[in-house]
């Protein structure tokens, strides 16, 4: 009979990428892949560490492997394997821990599935992570997640990454619009561009570290591919932002007007604090130009608080800044001191009381961002790509500037397009569509 693998993804569309990558490893090696809720022979956890409560999850997962099979083979992967791989070893059930290097050779260490008395390390130092592998997720039918960068050169004080993926680096031009091209045959509608960095497109392409190619090359050649319906950027550091790629989004066949672009402070002391590469000023700039030339675009925004040092009026400056500002919805972060980061040993620690009341602070403004923006987007026609999960008899879906909608459950409209107009949002803030006549799927 088939061994039986089975996974489970912490984190980033990043990690859902190379996830799915290496199940098609395990598959091509005449695995049979199950949900993680089934018994299996072996399960893979991609783990993630940019927050506290990613990393106390992990024990949790371990545990529900165990409890569906307890003597399955349980190996850990990804950013936390990296940087704390003893501490995955050490947890009970562990049978082996791959870092950042080692993570794509997994089924090379599997040729026993044998239980080890302790968790064996297989990590590398990340100075070695300096090769780049390609990835893309086609699990779901509606949409794919395609990994065009890895790695990051910036050091900001608050972040891990660096020290968990190494170096910024990228994939081939060739080989994306390759992946691309597969991805578009398997009849999914949307792509989703991810990495670490992806702005930074083109750095190490070839091994060499300037920029052989740009993020607008890059989109520029994306939106050329015949087949796929819909491209989404998932998140872009505000000054890799450039005009041209704006301009570009709002002239696209098919990049979405919809942008996240992570702020994490409205304060300029806090974000010098944090070695960001950039002031509010830009961001407002980056906001308004979006706006000009797409005022229906979708702006999403990630912002961290409890910073050390960060003083009400800090906070209150963010908030401000915020408020006025016209974006959609926010992705709040309550910070938390990782190891080995500078920010861990700054002085001036804000209370963790204090970081929760100010993150429910901010989730409180998002919700009221995300929607006076659904309000805005009312009487207006938009194209909706429906997915394929049934919640509480309803069929969810997003149109292209990611307005979240539902309608009742008809499982024909799973993975297809329709031209819908925007008429009424529903007491649990989607909006809602009334279907009274059949269809025709674009």
């Amino acid at each position: 009979m088939k061994k039986k693998v089975a996974f489970y993804t912490l984190g980033c569309k990043l990690n859902f990428s190379e996830t799915s990558t290496i199940a098609r490893d395990f598959n091509n090696e005449g695995f049979d892949r199950v949900d993680f809720s089934e018994k299996a022979d072996i399960y893979v956890i991609n783990t993630c560490s940019i927050t506290e409560n990613a990393d106390k999850r992990f024990k949790t997962i371990v545990k529900q492997a165990q409890k569906s099979n307890p003597n399955a083979f349980v190996a850990a992967v990804g950013c936390y394997a990296q940087l704390k791989p003893q501490e995955l070893a050490d947890v009970n059930g562990v049978d082996l821990v791959l870092g950042a290097t080692e993570k794509f050779k997994i089924t090379d260490y599997i040729n026993d599935l044998s239980k080890n008395d302790f968790g064996e390390v297989h990590s590398c130092e990340i100075k070695d992570a300096d090769f780049y592998v390609g990835s893309y997720s086609i699990g779901d039918r509606t949409r794919a997640f395609l990994k065009v960068q890895d790695g990051c050169d910036y050091k900001c004080t608050y972040c891990t990454i660096p020290l968990a993926r190494g170096i910024s680096r990228s994939d081939t031009m060739e080989s994306v619009l390759k992946n691309a091209k597969e991805i578009s045959k398997q009849n999914i509608k949307e792509i989703v561009l991810t990495g670490v960095n992806i702005g930074d497109y083109g750095k190490g392409e070839f091994g060499n570290k300037k920029h052989e190619h740009t993020f607008l090359d890059l989109v520029t050649e994306l939106d050329k591919v015949e087949g796929i319906e819909r491209l989404r950027i998932s998140s872009i550091e505000p000054n890799l932002l450039k005009n041209e790629t704006i301009d570009l989004v709002s002239k696209s066949r098919a990049f979405v007007p919809h942008f996240h672009i992570p702020l994490q402070s409205g304060s300029n002391n806090i974000l010098k604090k944090m070695k960001r590469r950039y002031m509010r000023e830009l961001y407002v700039d980056r906001v308004s130009k979006i706006k000009e030339v797409m005022p229906h675009a979708c702006i999403g925004v990630d912002v961290i608080v409890g910073f050390p040092g960060e003083t009400e009026e800090h906070f209150l400056e963010t908030y401000n800044f915020l408020t006025e500002l016209d974006i959609s919805y926010l992705h709040v972060f309550t910070y938390s001191e990782r190891d080995n980061t500078e920010a861990a040993d700054m002085e001036n620690v804000v209370p963790m009381n204090v970081r929760s009341k100010r993150s429910k602070m901010l989730r409180g403004l998002s919700v009221k961002k995300r929607r006076a923006f659904y309000e805005s987007q009312i009487g207006s026609s938009r194209k909706v790509l429906f997915e394929s999960e049934n919640k509480d008899g309803y069929i969810n879906g997003f149109t292209e500037n990611y307005v979240k909608v539902k309608t009742p459950w008809n499982p024909e409209l799973i993975n297809t397009l329709h031209d819908v107009e925007l008429t009424k949002i529903d007491d649990d803030g989607l909006v809602r569509l009334e279907f009274t006549n059949t269809l025709v799927t674009n």
